[in-house]
C-alpha cells in the first residue's frame, strides 16, 4: 500500500499511502492491527496525505486523520478506485472463518487490476509448515497473491500475546491457566504492536518485494512460565493446568465461544503442543530495530 500515487483499503484489508520515499500507501483500518499500522506511518512521518484507509464506513475511520474510501471487501464492486498503480497495499485477514479466502480474493483482484506496486499480507507463522486449520485461509492467499503475479511480501505472524493474556482476570482467579496445550510446550508470541510496527516498516521502506517473514517474539515460554509471571506480577498463586481438547472445547462453548471458532483454537492448542509455534528465527526483532516486548510486559499492562 505504499507508493506515489496509492488508494484506500477496505474492510479486512488495511490500506495507505506514503510519502515520497515509498509512494501511496493503503490499508484496512476497521481493526485494531490496521489502525495502529496507521498511526506508526504517521509517526514515522509519512504524509496524511500518502495514506488511504478502507473502511465499511467513513465515521470508522474518521479519527484516523488520512484519506478514507468506503469499501467493504463482501462488495468486491466498492473496491473499485481503492488502488492505484504504484501503491503499496497492506491487507490484513479477515477474521471470518469460511469466508476469508473469497474476501481477500476480492482485494487482489482489485490490486492486480490497479497495478499496485507492493500487496503485504499478515499471514501465519511457519508458512506451508503450518498444519493446522487456522492455518489453511492464510495458504490459501498466499497462493492466489503468488498466482496473481503481483509483488508480496508475507507478513507471517505467530499467536498475538493479546491472546495469550486474553482471560488474565479470570486466570488470576481462579488460580489456574487452563488450555489443552501441553506442558513443556513453547510459543513464542508478540504484542499487536510489534505486529503492526512491522507492517509499517515493510510499507515505508524497500528491499522487501518476494520476502516471507516469519515475525514472534525472540523468547518461546511455556504456559507454565506464563503462570508463574502472571502471579508474580498478579500477587496471586497460578498454576497452568492441562485438560483434554474436547474438554476444553466444551468450556469455551459453553462460555458463549461460537463452536466453529472453538473447534480451532483447540486445534490451535494442539499446533502449540507439537511446536508450531515455537521457533524464534528472530525476523521480527530485524525489521523492529530492537527486541519484541517479552510477555510479561503484556502482562503488566493488561493488569494497569
Amino acid at each position: 500500500m505504499f507508493q506515489h500515487d496509492a488508494r484506500r483499503a477496505s474492510r479486512a484489508v488495511d490500506v495507505g499511502r506514503l510519502g515520497q520515499c515509498c509512494g501511496h500507501v493503503t490499508l484496512l483500518v476497521t481493526g485494531q492491527l490496521g489502525r495502529q499500522v496507521v498511526a506508526d506511518l504517521l509517526a514515522a512521518g509519512v504524509p496524511a496525505g500518502e495514506i488511504t484507509a478502507v473502511a465499511r464506513s467513513a465515521e470508522k475511520a474518521a479519527d484516523l486523520g488520512v484519506r478514507v474510501h468506503v469499501g467493504d471487501y463482501d462488495r468486491p464492486e466498492t473496491l473499485a478506485g481503492a488502488f492505484a498503480a504504484g501503491d503499496r497495499v497492506l491487507l490484513v485477514s479477515g477474521t471470518e472463518l469460511g469466508k476469508r479466502v473469497g474476501q481477500h480474493t476480492a482485494v487482489i483482484d482489485a490490486a492486480k487490476a490497479a497495478d499496485v506496486a507492493q500487496i503485504a499480507y499478515t499471514s501465519v507463522f511457519g508458512g506451508q509448515d503450518a498444519d493446522f486449520t487456522l492455518a489453511d485461509d492464510h495458504l490459501e492467499t498466499e497462493q492466489r497473491i503468488l498466482d496473481s503475479g503481483l509483488p508480496y511480501t508475507f507478513l507471517r505472524n505467530n499467536w498475538y500475546s493479546e491472546m495469550v493474556v486474553l482471560d488474565v482476570a479470570g486466570s488470576l482467579a481462579r488460580g489456574a491457566v487452563v488450555n489443552s496445550i501441553s506442558a513443556d510446550a513453547r510459543i513464542a508470541s508478540a504484542p499487536r504492536e510489534d505486529y503492526a510496527a512491522a507492517a509499517a516498516t515493510v510499507l515505508r521502506t524497500d528491499g522487501h518485494l518476494g520476502v516471507a517473514y516469519e515475525l514472534g517474539g525472540d523468547t518461546a515460554f511455556t504456559y507454565g512460565e506464563f503462570a508463574a509471571e502472571l502471579a508474580r506480577l498478579g500477587g496471586r498463586p497460578v498454576v497452568h493446568t492441562t485438560i483434554p481438547g474436547a474438554e476444553y472445547e466444551a468450556i469455551l462453548t459453553g462460555a458463549g465461544v461460537p463452536a466453529l471458532m472453538a473447534t480451532v483454537l483447540v486445534d490451535v492448542d494442539d499446533a502449540i503442543s507439537r511446536g508450531r509455534l515455537a521457533g524464534t528465527p528472530g525476523e521480527l526483532a530485524k525489521l523492529l530495530g530492537r527486541p519484541p516486548a517479552p510477555i510479561s510486559e503484556t502482562i503488566a499492562k493488561l493488569l494497569g
